[in-house]
Formats: C-alpha cells, structure tokens, sequence
C-alpha cells in the first residue's frame, strides 16, 4: 500500500482526494494537514510515502514544508505539488527543495491515483512545459559546474553518464530505451545506480542535478 498525507487548507479539496485516493486499492490516506506547520509534523508521525503538497497555505507555505520535510535525515517522504495556479515562479524552488513533480488540483481522479503511483515509484512527474520552465531558468541563472560534481560525474560509467542525461531531458525509460536500443529494465537499473552513486532521491533531483552541474545546457 502506498500511505499518503494530504496537504491543503481547503477541507473540501482534502475531502475531495481522500475520497477518490481511498477508492484505490493500493493507496491509503493515512492522514490530512491544514498548513504546511502541520504537515511537517503529521508527516513525522504517521511517515508516509507520499505528500500531496499544496503551495499557498498559511503558517508555512508548500515550499518551506518541502524543504523542511526533505532537509533531515532518515525515511523521507516522495513529495507532490498539488497547484492551481501558473507554475513560473516556484516550479525551479520547489524542485531545489526536494519535490518530485506538480499536480494540477482540477486532474481527473484516474490522473492523481497515477501521479500518486509514478512519484512513490521514484520517478518525476515534470510535464514537458514544466520541463521547459526549469531550464529557462537554469539558462537565467547560468550556473557553471563546481569542481565537486566533476569528480561525482566521473564515477559513472560512460552508458550511465549517457542515460543521465537523456533523462535530464525528460525522457521516460521506456523513451531512453529507444534511444538506446535496450531493454527498458536495463535502463532502469542504469537510472537506480546512477541516482545511488550520486547520491539523488529520485528522477527530479536527477534532472536538477544535471543542469546545475552542466552535464546538460540549456538549448541542447
């Protein structure tokens, strides 16, 4: 079972995903929070593998409750950015603070049972326009590659550097298998070792890592 906390100052959208959430037979809504204050704390208690996180919540917002919930160490939750309004100015913060993908609060229940899955799975839910959006601003910031990540870099192998950054690109592994012309299941072994050697949560902080360490540019 996947254990989810629900996130948001609105009792009636907490409402509204408990009760589509609950209807799957693989997620339990093991709780709800009203701000982000409360969601650190709910999520300390009940450590479940996902939070629904909403953005604009009183006595702390979405983003300091995702840095906050993904700063310490131990089990970490997967953490999804439930959001109705334009992604510009936080979709690159929030993925700095750990998130692994955005939700739109208007999805149909079918697409928030799937994202629910896709993020506890590790993988990053970024749609391709939000995609677009974090490397605009990769490109903005111009953030050259410290000394560091070169040397992090050179523990890969040249399949695995190569599956980094097709996935940098947002690809899926079964798109990066294509590419590559290999079975999907090696690509996701190449993916679990890379995020292991690099020491990365999870896709999304694959991506990120990849852009500000300039394995990929932005416009490549």
């Amino acid at each position: 079972m996947i254990r989810v906390l629900i996130a948001d100052d609105q009792g009636m959208v907490r409402t509204g995903f408990t009760v589509f959430l609950s209807a799957q037979p693989d997620i339990q809504v093991v709780g709800e929070a009203g701000d982000g204050r409360e969601a650190v704390r709910r999520a300390a208690e009940l450590a479940p593998d996902v939070v629904l996180m909403d953005v604009r919540m009183p006595v702390m917002n979405g983003l300091e409750a995702t840095r906050e919930l993904l700063s310490g160490g131990g089990r970490q939750p997967k953490v999804l950015i439930l959001t109705t309004f334009d992604l510009d100015d936080y979709v690159y913060e929030a993925l700095r603070a750990g998130a692994s993908g955005f939700l739109l609060k208007d999805a149909s229940a079918a697409q928030l049972a799937e994202a629910v899955r896709v993020v506890a799975a590790g993988d990053a839910l970024l749609a391709p326009q939000v995609t677009r959006r974090l490397i605009h601003e990769f490109a903005r910031l111009g953030v050259p590659r410290p000394a560091a990540a070169g040397r992090r870099l050179a523990e890969l192998t040249e399949r695995e550097t190569e599956v980094l950054t097709l996935v940098a690109q947002a690809l899926s592994n079964q798109e990066i298998a294509g590419k590559l012309f290999v079975a999907e299941q090696t690509v996701k072994t190449h993916v679990g070792r890379v995020l292991m050697k690099l020491g990365l949560r999870d896709r999304a902080q694959a991506i990120v890592w990849a852009y500000e360490n300039g394995l990929v540019r932005p416009g490549e």
